[in-house]
């Protein structure tokens, strides 16, 4: 134990290792190592990390940072004396401080971690990891993602991973997108047949330990039983058990009627309906209870201690035992695509407990959705045991083709843990249909946690009105619903056939609370909006985006819409719409008593405004106590304007501003310091009492003269927090010049 003036003055000259134990003692001593640490990323990375504002712990940063660079080898370890350490082992000692991951290219990354050497390194990410990200992927072989497999079971089914995103994936490898897709959603093998390192999965191993006690017969009446009870009415849990013998005949051979029951004419995309609580084993079109009976004793073979035998040995040999990702992709035959859902499992939960099967319900046969046969790359969740599962899926700039969406639409509809879905730009057009069908069987489930869903791309299948009334009419319970496009499908009659129009849909009182919509310029008709926001009434935030008025009324329609239907509307926000014309209408919005933020962002609130707008403006934010955030970027506010919003804070003001934002608005550096003093001798009269906090000056003209910019900013930072970069002005005079 070393005195603190000691202990200060050793901990520079420690290692990397040696300064990670000498932590505790630091904290004791009441010493911070965060100096050192940031001094270390200075040193060590020679970059500015991204937000390095928001950066609360450098040495978890760091230490993350180090991880990813050493393991895609990009850091040489022997390039700074404070990595060289005998004792330290980078991938291990850096492992417990990672919290999120990214695999790039050749999965490289996931090979070296699921090798035996790194095993340790393995089991400490399965504590740490919560976020797991794929970027830039390429088809890879069988080994690599053999390799994968065992990553992605211990990281997500055995693990802490919750969120699992991909990026930018011009040209997606089907089978190692559906792979990663299933797992993610906890699919896979039966434990007792999964391959770990060559020998069983330990952790699976496990769990099946209590059940293989008793006797195959024993298992399968007890859950037929449960079955039965649970279409009493009942909300009996079920057993994989008696799944799991289902699941040996799929595996064996998808194809085969005797695995799936009952012939189905339902396309791949379907999630048959059925009443509530029957039993999805013993229901019509499914494995009957004797069927199963039947069945397991010549099916189920304990796979502890010897490989699984070829179940059907007139189909011919069995697969090589080493494809683990084979039994993932079955055959889309006509008649035998009816799928079962996997039980709901909360994040976290042991295995053990699992709930019974049940149908989903039928995808409408829209043009993305239509039964096919013959190519493989349907997933089909009968096929797999069902593990733990990620809440959070993100898929940026991945190409869906209409077999992947037909995956992604099975394994939605029985993704209960499920929580934060995004899609964006993944070329959905008509498939977007067969997404809707996956979360509306998804939305039965009682346990279903979806609250969130954005989605966007470059073309709209259908007006973003008429699509957001599909979703809530489908996905009541959703919390947070974003829609965005760029353009507009030019295609006439693209609609799917039999499918009635959304707008005509009836939507149920939703739970919906954010609601953003990204119009790929077409108009805003308020009559169409009007039935989403009377389902709505607990809405506290809208925005909406790149939309155009058709008429004059429109703004004033949409204002008294809102005032009738959202009465706990919180944050209003408005993006590149023109309100140039609309001043009555942007006044009413700023003596709105219940709004708390509004954004005119690039609204041209100016652009053919009279002399008495700005001191409108001014005084009706004055008298307004309950708006506390004002953003106006890019409405070329320019010298003058600014300095007229100072008054907002002058001594008779009643306002409650807190932050105000006007980045883009051309103002220089003399009009922000005059902006500056006049807030100041403001805040002088008030007697130092201001609720201005936060100032945000992004992309404006300060670099023309950096000495009045540094004295404006630096007597602004004695009042307020403020945010603003290094922009160069004169690379962007141009455009602002050809868009005037």
């Amino acid at each position: 134990a070393l005195p603190g003036h000691l202990l200060r003055g050793l901990l520079p000259l420690l290692t990397v290792f040696r300064l990670e134990r000498a932590e505790g003692a630091a904290r004791r001593a009441g010493l911070s190592t965060q100096p050192i640490w940031r001094q270390l990323w200075d040193d060590v990375m020679k970059t500015r990390p991204p937000h390095s504002e928001n950066i609360t712990c450098w040495r978890k940063k760091f230490l993350e940072t180090f991880f990813s660079n050493v393991l895609h080898g990009v850091l040489d370890v022997s390039s700074d004396w404070r990595l060289n350490d005998h004792h330290f082992s980078p991938l291990l000692h850096s492992s417990p401080h990672v919290s999120q991951l990214t695999l790039c290219n050749m999965l490289q990354g996931a090979v070296e971690l699921a090798a035996e050497h790194n095993h340790k390194v393995l089991e400490n990410l399965a504590g740490s990891l919560r976020i797991l990200k794929f970027r830039h992927l390429l088809s890879s072989d069988q080994s690599i993602r053999r390799a994968l497999v065992l990553l992605l079971h211990r990281l997500i089914h055995h693990g802490s991973v919750s969120q699992v995103s991909l990026y930018s994936w011009p040209v997606p490898d089907t089978v190692l997108l559906v792979l990663i897709l299933s797992m993610s959603a906890g699919f896979w093998r039966s434990g007792n047949a999964l391959a770990y390192r060559g020998s069983l999965c330990s952790l699976c191993r496990e769990e099946d330990k209590a059940p293989s006690q008793e006797s195959v017969q024993e298992r399968a009446e007890r859950g037929c039983a449960a079955e039965r009870e649970g279409s009493n009415g009942g909300n009996q849990k079920g057993f994989p058990e008696e799944a799991d013998a289902h699941l040996n005949s799929v595996l064996s051979d998808p194809s085969s009627p005797q695995a799936y029951g009952e012939a189905s004419s339902k396309g791949p995309c379907d999630h048959t309906s059925s009443q509530e609580g029957s039993s999805p084993h013993c229901g019509s079109g499914q494995l009957s209870c004797h069927h199963v009976l039947r069945k397991t004793r010549r099916w189920l073979k304990p796979a502890v201690g010897r490989k699984r035998r070829c179940l059907r040995r007139s189909r011919g040999p069995c697969a090589d035992p080493e494809d683990l990702y084979d039994f993932v992709f079955t055959v889309a035959r006509e008649d035998n695509s009816r799928l079962l859902d996997k039980s709901s499992i909360e994040e976290g939960e042991n295995t053990e407990n699992w709930t019974s099967f049940s149908p989903g319900s039928p995808c409408t046969g829209h043009a993305g959705c239509k039964k096919r046969g013959g190519p493989a790359g349907i997933f089909c969740p009968k096929a797999a045991r069902c593990f733990r599962s990620v809440s959070t899926l993100e898929l940026f700039s991945i190409p869906l083709t209409g077999e992947t969406c037909r995956t992604l639409s099975n394994l939605l509809s029985s993704w209960v843990s499920l929580e934060n879905l995004v899609l964006s730009y993944n070329g959905l057009d008509a498939n977007i249909c067969c997404i809707l069908s996956g979360l509306r069987a998804l939305s039965r489930h009682p346990d279903c946690h979806l609250r969130v869903l954005r989605v966007s791309d470059v073309f709209s299948h259908m007006p973003c009105m008429e699509l957001v009334r599909c979703i809530l009419s489908a996905f009541p319970r959703l919390h947070t619903l974003s829609v965005s496009f760029d353009l507009k499908n030019q295609l006439e009659g693209n609609r799917p056939e039999g499918n009635p129009s959304c707008s005509e849909v009836e939507i149920p009182e939703s739970c919906l609370e954010q609601l953003e919509i990204r119009f790929p310029r077409e108009p805003l008709h308020t009559t169409l909006l009007l039935p989403v926001l009377k389902a709505s009434k607990s809405l506290q935030q809208l925005s909406l985006d790149s939309a155009t008025l058709p008429c004059s009324q429109e703004l004033g329609l949409l204002l008294e819409a809102l005032k009738e239907c959202t009465p706990n509307l919180k944050k209003l926000s408005f993006h590149d719409v023109n309100l140039a014309e609309h001043q009555k209408e942007v006044l009413l919005l700023l003596q709105d008593p219940v709004l708390q933020e509004i954004t005119f962002s690039f609204c041209r609130l100016f652009e053919s405004s009279t002399a008495e707008f700005l001191p409108e403006i001014i005084n009706t934010m004055k008298r307004n106590s309950s708006l506390k955030s004002l953003k106006l970027p890019g409405n070329r506010l320019g010298n003058h304007r600014l300095v007229a919003l100072a008054d907002i804070f002058s001594e008779d003001s009643s306002s409650s501003l807190c932050q105000l934002d006007v980045s883009s608005n051309c103002i220089k550096p003399d009009g922000l310091l005059e902006f500056t003093k006049k807030l100041e001798g403001h805040i002088q009269q008030r007697g130092g009492q201001i609720q201005f906090t936060h100032l945000r000056l992004f992309q404006n003209w300060l670099d023309q003269d950096a000495e009045t910019a540094q004295e404006a900013l630096r007597r602004l930072k004695a009042v307020c927090s403020v945010v603003n970069d290094s922009w160069d002005s004169s690379q962007a005079f141009a455009d602002y010049i050809s868009v005037m």
